[in-house]
């Protein structure tokens, strides 16, 4: 296993094209932890483009294993992902492909939780340590990060962003962007919020009691 110097993930080597091999793989796998929200116990990363040919020798591999450990570009433990990964018994599994992809730099994450829950999120490093994720367990939708932001997942009904945008009116947040994601008319559907204030727990415990609503995560600014 090769030993990487702090240097090769937060240092000089940014500048430039490893940004994207890096900072924003890395802040695709924390995204997407957080997205996830349960304990994964699993993960297989789909590597594509750039990402499939270089991912070892830019560090992306430690990166997006970072990551999803949850540690963000410029915490001194990414260097030592692989071994606490071991210790906390998290498998983990790299795969190159040679398929086409929409962008060079293109991840797709394959999670499973403690509680036995399958994910699929794809994202995208856009250079410059910025990501966006492309889709969660096949529903298209646009996330930066830039935001502090709201994930819900809820029925497709009338009234349900009314009733979600009510409650963070109540509690004086302010919505940036609100965009709706859905599978098809009358199922699942994602709700993707972004705000300019903090979102507290009080405020996600209260949109999770909305009738149809299945899961709330929040992600509060990835970039500082």
């Amino acid at each position: 296993m090769k030993d990487y110097n702090i240097f090769d993930i937060i240092g000089p080597i940014m500048i430039g094209p490893s940004s994207s091999h890096t900072a924003g793989a890395c802040r695709i796998g924390y995204a997407a932890q957080k997205i996830i929200k349960s304990p994964i116990v699993e993960v297989r990363f789909v590597l594509y483009g750039s990402f499939s040919k270089t991912y070892k020798g830019h560090g992306t591999d430690v990166a997006l294993l970072g990551g999803i450990l949850g540690f963000k570009p410029d915490d001194e433990r990414l260097v030592d992902a692989f071994k606490i990964a071991e210790n906390r018994t998290l498998k983990y599994e790299f795969i190159s492909s040679d398929d086409d992809s929409e962008h060079p730099n293109t991840v797709l994450i394959h999670a499973k939780t403690n509680l036995l829950e399958t994910w699929e999120i794809t994202g995208i490093s856009i250079g410059g340590g910025k990501m966006i994720i492309k889709s969660i367990n096949g529903i298209d939708v646009h996330f930066t990060g830039e935001f502090n932001t709201l994930v819900t997942h809820h029925k497709d009904s009338s009234g349900m962003l009314a009733k979600i945008s009510t409650i963070l009116s109540q509690n004086r947040i302010n919505i940036a962007f609100m965009k709706l994601y859905r599978e098809e008319k009358g199922q699942k559907a994602i709700g993707i919020i972004e705000a300019d204030e903090r979102i507290p727990k009080n405020v996600v415990d209260e949109l999770t009691q909305i009738d149809g609503m299945i899961s709330v995560n929040v992600i509060q600014k990835i970039y500082e």
